[in-house]
């Protein structure tokens, strides 16, 4: 065996003070958070399957992660012969987590109904997974969306669902008669009006017959579709009467041709780098109507309500990692005499950021958790309708500046590539704007509570339940009814209304769920007046930093 010698000339210092890497440590049995959460909404059975994912975060899911972000997905539109391919290439480590995520039935979990609490269940183990790697998740996310827009056309249903919901990843480019596994994905807005569906021009003529389950040829073009690898995508065109109408549109057509969607270039992002989004153009491709016709919108909103939900789910993993590196590295580096972590002012960066990030959490979970029973409960339907909104809002949002805020905590470390944050914070804006930016969000809480105002009711009666327990949120809750019954400027304040909406409802749940001191500076904070607006300004006194971040703190 040759020796090397293991310094050089240029070796002029010892290297101190850096605090190692957040490894290895098990994600799940480690979030004492997280564990609750589980536990509080009946998931506490499905521990072993989500241990286990927790400790693949930080082992084979990290490492995977930075790898299929280092080496993007490359089209291909021709072979050497000048044969069109439209296709996309992806990395090994692309396809391997790809394999991970629907082995473990990321996409599968509540249809299958194989565990008590399917959501909450799904939801941990998406949780998780997004910590390690998020942007590869957008197909796994739209493959699990997509059940109940089939489920409207039950002979579509019955021929696709089966493979779909096959917990096996095919990545092969091939019909999906010959599949093992399929994967779906979406192609919705247009560049003439983006989250205003109903300017597309997209069209679509009948092949035979008119109507559901019918085959049509599909003409027109698609902005943003997402994961073009996808052995199908659902979007809307317009049939001849120039009804709106949803529709199935497979790679390969029943001949097992090659369908005509031609892959013009993939989207150049800020982030999401591991994910391929595309413009397509359509011309007499074949599509399926999946519901009725001139009902597009409605038949795949569900979809769009589920996806907005891995939306919300997933800036709040991308939180709760970027808060896990904070608090690890403030633990370990000493600054001025004394570790980070002990510091005042850290303190408070770290408690502030832990009661956000807590937070969020427990609207994430409630929403999860309404979603195992929605469909027997028109009540926790028509929550989860307004929840969802709400939470698409603030959390979507609120991600961006907590991840910031987090890689300040790190300094110049957080900004570099080696660490997991620089990914996060690219992350996090795509969150905000797939699926309906800000404001269409906003504007979908006010329709929900005009078209329905039981929502409202719904949603008062579950805030109710924290009523009389702290005097900051009766404060703020009886300030949004006033804000609420100002019927003429709804819209212009749309915003601060989602806004507040969106804290109270997490105070509620920081009330029921948490401890009192946690509860109350979390009120203090969000529904009082008295501090900055900024990360670390907790202006209480003796709020109890220690204890509150002491709780978010990864646990041995």
């Amino acid at each position: 065996m040759t020796s090397y010698q293991t310094s050089s000339p240029l070796n002029t210092h010892t290297v101190t003070n850096q605090s190692p890497a957040l490894e290895p440590v098990n994600f799940f049995t480690q979030d004492h958070a997280l564990k609750t959460l589980i536990s509080n909404y009946g998931a506490d059975a499905s521990s072993p399957l989500l241990e286990h994912y927790g400790q693949l975060v930080s082992s084979e899911l990290s490492e995977l992660g930075f790898q299929a972000n280092q080496n993007q997905p490359v089209l291909l539109t021709h072979d050497r012969f000048g044969h069109r391919l439209d296709q996309v290439q992806f990395h090994p480590a692309y396809h391997r987590l790809m394999e991970i995520a629907l082995q473990h039935g990321l996409h599968s979990i509540p249809w299958n109904q194989t565990h008590k609490s399917a959501q909450v269940v799904r939801s941990g183990l998406y949780f998780l997974h997004s910590q390690a790697e998020q942007g590869m998740l957008c197909p796994v996310t739209m493959t699990f969306a997509c059940i109940p827009t089939l489920r409207q056309q039950p002979d579509i249903a019955k021929l696709w669902e089966p493979k779909i919901l096959a917990d096996n990843y095919d990545g092969r480019f091939l019909s999906a008669k010959y599949k093992t596994g399929l994967t779906i994905g979406m192609a919705m807005t247009e560049k003439q009006g983006g989250s205003d569906v109903r300017t597309n021009t997209t069209n679509a003529l009948p092949i035979d017959q008119a109507g559901p389950g019918q085959a049509y040829r599909i003409t027109g073009h698609k902005w943003f579709c997402s994961a073009p690898m996808s052995d199908a995508f659902l979007m809307l065109a317009y049939t001849e009467q120039e009804k709106l109408s949803c529709f199935l549109v497979p790679r390969w057509q029943p001949d097992e041709t090659q369908n005509p969607i031609y892959i013009q270039r993939l989207k150049n992002k800020l982030g999401n780098h591991s994910n391929a989004s595309s413009e397509i153009e359509l011309k007499d491709t074949y599509g399926v109507m999946i519901g009725e016709e001139g009902r597009g919108v409605p038949t795949i909103i569900d979809m769009v309500s589920l996806t907005r939900f891995d939306c919300l789910l997933g800036s709040t993993a991308c939180t709760r990692q970027a808060l896990s590196q904070a608090i690890h590295h403030a633990k370990h580096r000493k600054a001025f005499g004394k570790q980070l972590i002990e510091q005042p002012l850290m303190q408070n960066v770290l408690a502030d950021l832990s009661l956000e990030t807590e937070a969020a959490m427990q609207l994430t979970f409630r929403i999860a958790h309404g979603l195992d029973s929605a469909e027997n409960n028109p009540s926790e339907k028509l929550f989860i309708r307004l929840a969802t909104a709400i939470g698409k809002y603030w959390l979507c949002k609120r991600a961006i500046v907590t991840i910031n805020e987090a890689q300040e905590c790190l300094g110049g470390a957080g900004y570099v590539e080696e660490s997991i944050l620089p990914r996060l914070y690219r992350e996090a804006p795509l969150n905000s704007i797939w699926e309906g930016s800000g404001n269409v969000q906003c504007l979908d809480v006010l329709r929900a509570i005009q078209k329905e105002p039981e929502t409202l009711t719904v949603f008062f009666n579950e805030i109710k339940k924290s009523q009389g327990e702290n005097q900051f949120f009766d404060n703020a809750y009886s300030n949004l009814q006033k804000i609420i019954a100002d019927k003429d400027n709804l819209e212009v304040h749309a915003r601060i209304i989602v806004e507040q909406m969106a804290l109270i409802l997490q105070a509620s749940l920081m009330i029921q769920k948490t401890p009192n001191d946690i509860a109350t500076s979390f009120c203090a904070s969000r529904l009082n007046q008295e501090r900055g607006l900024v990360f670390g300004t907790l202006s209480q006194k003796n709020t109890p930093f220690v204890s509150i971040i002491n709780r978010m703190q990864l646990q041995d």
